[in-house]
């Protein structure tokens, strides 16, 4: 059982998401980031499995569980290997952009092929992860939907030979 998880709740019976005072961002307690923790191990872990290891009722679990999911901290999803799921090409692509980083950022997560879009300080102003069904998917979509947004200077792609680690345990802290 996550010690501090129980001294944290029944110390203080306060909120599991508190909304800091420093701009909106959630503050978790460290049953909440105990129930992230065990959720990261096994998504499909039962709420009863999971209230015993931090010292809650399923329930109250339940109930914490839904308002993480609600707040945008975490999300339960299957993840796939996408060469087994009928997408034989994935890549990485660096993105320079002329203008609001931001507008082009927002254009990239309403395409369904881009998986991951981050806005970086360095040699590219966007990397975006793209998963398609073939080399001529994927060029299809940087030619004619990236480089053809207003604003997109230039592109360099990174396609993936192999997959060999992905992960999303990185825990809580």
């Amino acid at each position: 059982m996550h010690s501090e998880a129980v001294a944290s709740r029944s110390a203080d019976q306060r909120d599991s998401t508190r909304e800091s005072r420093n701009g909106g961002t959630p503050q978790l307690d460290a049953v909440s980031l105990a129930i992230i923790q065990q959720l990261q191990e096994d998504g499909r872990r039962p709420y009863a499995a999971i209230g015993k290891a931090v010292g809650l009722s399923e329930a109250a679990v339940r109930q914490r569980v839904q308002k993480l999911l609600d707040q945008g901290v975490m999300q339960i999803v299957a993840v796939t290997d996408p060469l087994t799921v009928g997408f034989r090409r994935q890549a990485m692509v660096g993105i320079n952009v002329e203008g609001d980083v931001e507008k082009i950022a927002d254009a990239l997560t309403d395409m369904s092929e881009v998986e991951y879009v981050v806005m970086t300080a360095g040699s590219f102003d966007i990397l975006a992860e793209i998963v398609c069904e073939d080399d001529d998917h994927l060029l299809d979509v940087i030619n004619k939907r990236i480089r053809a947004l207003p604003g997109v200077r230039s592109t360099e792609s990174f396609v993936y030979l192999k997959l060999k680690k992905q992960t999303y345990m990185w825990g809580t802290r």
